[in-house]
């Protein structure tokens, strides 16, 4: 009974919040207000307080720009962390621009959806990316392309990190700054959250996802700790592949440190 009315104030909280802050977010798209930037953080940290996600942040966000953030990903609820965290964008596969009520959250935050299969496209692609992070935006990349169980960093793929090379010669300093990031699924209830429990926050893509959604309300407490690590500096003469691996390295770390109840030094 409980587990129901909790759904039942998620679902009022957020169907309202949605109805007002939603038109107003397709205005900002419209006439390209910088509020359109800002919006969908107010959104995601009313939507995670309803969902009962506790976010805790170690580490700081770059304040340089341009900047390209790169996280792990284990579930959509790392969408809604990091969103409530700073005002994002996403990189996403083009079928997210189709899903029901998650394609059009994205299309709301204005996500650059690409087409991994077809190389033809990927300079375009990343000329978008590129132009966005000269604008100012964060860019967030989930380089390893699919969603793990949460409990590791699967391998991750450089391919998209060359938009970061193509924003290079619009930095003034000639440098786009590129930020690791982890996002961890901690604890249920306060108590810690095992390898065993760690697939209810995660989902892997073979779960349908209503009945995960429902799953994640219903426990209605999960905490979630975002952590900001080292950035590297992306020049000119700089290897993608060698970025790729040395980000790769320091979210595994991070992720492990945070999964293993471990501070950050």
């Amino acid at each position: 009974m409980i587990a129901w009315l909790r759904i039942a104030f998620a679902a009022v909280v957020i169907l309202a919040v949605s109805i007002v802050l939603m038109p107003l977010q397709v205005l900002a798209l419209s006439f390209d207000w910088r509020l359109r930037r800002s919006l969908p953080r107010v959104w995601h940290r009313i939507v995670c307080y309803c969902l009962g996600i506790r976010v805790r942040v170690s580490g700081k966000l770059e304040d340089r720009r341009p900047l390209m953030l790169c996280s792990n990903h284990s579930s959509w609820l790392d969408i809604m962390v990091m969103s409530a965290v700073a005002d994002v964008v996403f990189i996403a596969k083009i079928e997210v621009r189709d899903w029901p009520i998650f394609g059009t959250l994205a299309k709301l935050q204005k996500s650059v959806f690409v087409v991994r299969e077809e190389r033809r496209k990927t300079g375009h692609q990343a000329n978008e990316i590129a132009g966005r992070m000269a604008d100012g935006e964060i860019v967030v990349l989930f380089p390893e392309g699919t969603t793990s169980d949460g409990n590791r960093l699967l391998e991750v793929k450089s391919s998209l990190f060359g938009a970061a090379a193509m924003a290079v010669p619009y930095s003034p300093t000639g440098t786009v700054v590129v930020q690791p990031v982890a996002v961890a699924y901690t604890r249920v209830h306060g108590i810690a959250m095992g390898r065993y429990h760690r697939p209810l926050a995660a989902w892997p893509g073979d779960i349908e996802l209503l009945p995960h959604l429902l799953d994640i309300v219903r426990c209605g407490a999960i905490d979630a700790e975002v952590s900001f690590g080292e950035a590297v500096d992306y020049r000119a003469e700089t290897s993608r592949k060698e970025v790729s691996a040395t980000i790769a390295l320091r979210i595994r770390n991070l992720l492990n440190s945070r999964l293993r109840g471990r501070e950050i030094s």
